[in-house]
């Protein structure tokens, strides 16, 4: 109940409920499939986005608590609570890039086939390039 510098604790609280209702959110929209019918948002880099944010905040977030806690075991606990969430986040964000870079090569693949069938299909309407075989 007596906290005279509480900023660390209330920055801590801020984080650690933020990332807990945005990640839920997600995870709510991924496992019911929801994100399928809204295709006009990257949900792979939103993924990604949440996830980086989330690792640089909580981790900020603990040595702001770990620098200026007052040795309660509750705030102590907090501190190694924010240390994990760090690195499960962070191995969330390493997956997450991985996804976002897979993703975005076999978007361009996908633009490389539709731009070749494009071209092949303007050379077979134009009468002035002649083909060989005729």
């Amino acid at each position: 109940m007596e906290c005279s510098p509480c900023e660390g604790l209330y920055f801590f609280e801020f984080v650690s409920c933020s990332a807990f209702v945005v990640t839920g959110v997600l995870l709510i929209m991924f496992s019911l499939n929801l994100h399928m019918r809204i295709p006009q948002i990257n949900w792979t880099l939103t993924d990604l986005v949440n996830t980086g944010l989330s690792t640089f905040f909580f981790f900020i977030a603990s040595i702001v608590l770990a620098a200026l806690n007052h040795k309660a075991g509750a705030e102590i606990a907090a501190v190694i609570f924010g240390f994990l969430a760090t690195a499960v986040y962070a191995v969330n964000t390493f997956l997450a890039v991985q996804k976002w870079r897979a993703s975005s090569v076999r978007q361009q693949s996908a633009n490389d086939y539709i731009r070749a069938r494009t071209e092949s299909r303007d050379v077979d309407s134009r009468p002035e390039i002649q083909r060989l075989d005729t």
